[in-house]
């Protein structure tokens, strides 16, 4: 049986984009600047190996941009050391306060091993690292012995206020219950249907237990547009080994792709970041979402 999130779309979603880190960072300023003008609310950078550094583009993107807010979606925890992501984040979120929203996870693993920095229990890392981050970011003096965080009076001097809310990045039943226990949101991957939604939220509900705080729900879309959208999404989902048939993505006009989305606002996102292909023009892709279709998505 299917379990609902919910039976309205949210009043005002929040609309974004994403800017893949196949296209060069030097273009980052441009793209958030176009985003900035169009009216879009948020683009979303990723951090992958071995492209470009999410603090670092973040930044770039923070400077060249106004009201625009910029989410790194998401940081891989075996990668940093928790005290100096805590000190990066602070820093971006006092220079641009109420702009930035971070999301962390596992990493890709063979990443991870790549670079030496596989564990043998992401799950444990996850949740050590999810706990020590937002007490640094809340300003508290944190001492930590954990199976792999160890802090001994850890404090930061520049601590925001308020804290940005850390998100996580879960598809597993486990690291969903995870992240509606201690995170501020959950970012899902690009590739999930609406009924999959669904479910992912029915998880998270059930690590927030009687916990009534919001918790966001960051869903990045995949999205094709132009005259060859319907054969251009259907590349993009064999590119990422989906299956061809299944409901993972929107193509068409500004209207078909607005009267699409609304599946995954109806299944629980309350925000949608609508993810290009890694060869479309980010600019141009920036402005045709910022200005075509998040106007039909905010008046639902």
């Amino acid at each position: 049986m299917t379990t609902h999130w919910r039976t309205t779309i949210p009043a005002v979603p929040r609309v974004g984009a994403v800017y893949r880190p196949q296209t060069a960072p030097e273009l980052i300023a441009a793209a958030a600047a176009t985003a900035d003008a169009t009216g879009l609310d948020e683009l979303w950078l990723w951090e992958d190996c071995f492209l470009a550094g999410g603090i670092s583009a973040a930044a770039v993107a923070l400077s060249h941009s106004s009201r625009l807010t910029v989410g790194v979606g998401v940081l891989p925890v075996p990668v940093r050391n928790v005290a100096l992501a805590a000190m990066e984040i602070a820093t971006l979120a006092r220079a641009f306060p109420g702009r930035l929203r971070i999301g962390v996870g596992h990493g890709v693993q063979d990443w991870m091993a790549q670079i030496g920095e596989r564990v043998s229990s992401p799950m444990t890392l996850l949740r050590e690292y999810l706990t020590c981050l937002t007490a640094l970011l809340r300003g508290e003096r944190v001492t930590f012995h954990g199976r792999y965080v160890d802090l001994d009076q850890v404090q930061l001097d520049w601590p925001p206020d308020p804290a940005p809310g850390i998100l996580a990045a879960a598809v597993g039943p486990k690291t969903l219950r995870l992240s509606g226990e201690l995170a501020a949101g959950t970012v899902i991957t690009g590739g999930t249907s609406p009924d999959q939604l669904r479910a992912a939220a029915s998880h998270i509900r059930a690590g927030q237990g009687s916990d009534a705080r919001g918790h966001a729900i960051v869903t990045y879309l995949l999205c094709t547009t132009g005259p060859d959208a319907r054969r251009d999404l259907l590349d993009e989902i064999g590119e990422w080994g989906f299956d061809p048939g299944a409901d993972v993505g929107v193509w068409g006009t500004a209207e078909e792709i607005a009267g699409a989305a609304q599946r995954w606002l109806l299944a629980g996102a309350d925000t949608l970041v609508f993810q290009p292909r890694a060869a479309v023009p980010i600019e141009e892709y920036v402005e045709f979402v910022g200005t075509q279709v998040a106007p039909l998505l905010r008046r639902g």
